[in-house]
This record gives C-alpha cells, structure tokens and sequence, in this order.
C-alpha cells in the first residue's frame, strides 16, 4: 500500500494504525505548507486535495481518517483492531467521528488555519481563543466517557491513535489535557510503536508529555 502523509497532522494517528498492525506500505511525505496537496499528482490520488490517503494494494484509495482507521481496524490484522463487541465499536467509531468533526475541524482547525476562519487579522485572536475553548469543552466531554478505563473501548483499539493525534496537538499547543486524557496520552507515548512512529516522524520523545505530567 501507498501511504499518503504529513508529520505530525492527522495522518500521524493512521501511521500509527499501520505500524501497529504491521504492515508494509510506502510512505509518501505531502508537504502542505510547500502547496503539495494541490499539484496535480496528489490531485490525481485525492482529488480532495487533503491528507491522509491510503492507496490499497487493489488500487482502490481512501481518504478520510475515519475512513482509512475503520477499513484498517477491520479488514487488517485480522480485525484486531477493531472492537467486536457492537457497543465497544459504537464507542470507539463515536470518539473517532467527534475527534475529527469537532476537536479538530471546529477547534484545532481555528488554532492553526485561523485566516481559514476570518479574513481580518484583527479578528484572528477572537477566532483562535474560541477554537481553543471547543478543544476545552470537547476534551472535558471525552474525558468523562474515558472515566474508568485505559483505552477508549476498553481495550486499544484503531480509536486510540485517533484521540492520541489531538492530545499531541495539546501538548504542542500548551492546551491541557484533563485527568483522564493525561492519563490516556502518557498510555499512549509508553507505547513501542507510538514511540518509532514520533521519532520517524521527526519528534523527540523526551519533550513531549512534559507538561502534561503536572497536576491541572
């Protein structure tokens, strides 16, 4: 398969996927400050224009996290990955959705794209400080449905890398992490492969989870 990339975005949470079912793939670096995701050879892979994609062995491609998490969960590693009990699964297809439609798209997405949401630069503080605020807010709900246990559906499953990807974005960003997803992100970095895949990524490993180690 053909992996379709940035370091340290969203598609960090699927490297994750397929280093912990492991697979073999081709990892490809898109490069989006560079404009990579709008030349024509990406376009003709995703023609969204937008990372991650997955180009199976069939030829067939994925886009879409949630997408490319479930069909890996599932259809790989002999669905290891992906919970068989249906409320487990509920669970873990819930936090992934929300993960990406809220704590990234509505929230991460203002910290990061904040022209995206305001043309004005004199607006770019208000817009921020809000996106912020839905991290906030979503954290603390994620949080009260971890309440209990170490991973989001009991065991590890391809929902934990999802949620890892913007707990890391926390930590980069000096946003904390409530009790339970401090907890859940320090699980998370202890992990072998979560560890390779942050140092092949470009990251060193003895800056991250520092902060998120004090007590809120």
């Amino acid at each position: 398969m053909k992996f379709y990339m940035t370091p340290g975005s969203c598609s960090t949470g699927i490297h994750i996927i397929l280093e912990e079912l492991e697979e073999v793939f081709e990892a490809h670096i898109v490069n989006l400050p560079a404009g990579d995701h709008f030349k024509p050879e990406y376009l003709a892979i995703n023609p969204k224009s937008t990372i991650p994609a997955l180009v199976r062995t069939d030829g067939g491609t994925l886009t879409e996290v949630v997408s490319i998490a479930y069909w890996l969960a599932c259809n790989r590693g002999r669905g290891r990955l992906w919970p068989a009990d249906a409320d487990a699964a509920s669970r873990a297809l819930e936090t992934m959705v929300y993960v990406v439609a809220t704590v990234h798209g509505q929230g991460f997405a203002r910290i990061f794209a904040t022209p995206t949401f305001a043309a004005s630069p004199s607006d770019h503080a208000k817009v921020e400080a809000l996106g912020r605020d839905i991290v906030t807010q979503s954290f603390a709900i994620i949080d009260r449905a971890l309440a209990g246990q170490d991973y989001v559906a009991g065991t590890f499953s391809a929902a934990d890398p999802i949620l890892f990807y913007v707990e890391f974005w926390a930590d980069k960003t000096g946003i904390p992490l409530p009790s339970n997803l401090a907890a859940h992100y320090r699980r998370m970095l202890e992990r072998p492969v979560v560890q390779r895949v942050l140092r092949e990524e470009g990251y060193n490993l003895a800056l991250l989870g520092v902060a998120q180690s004090r007590p809120n």
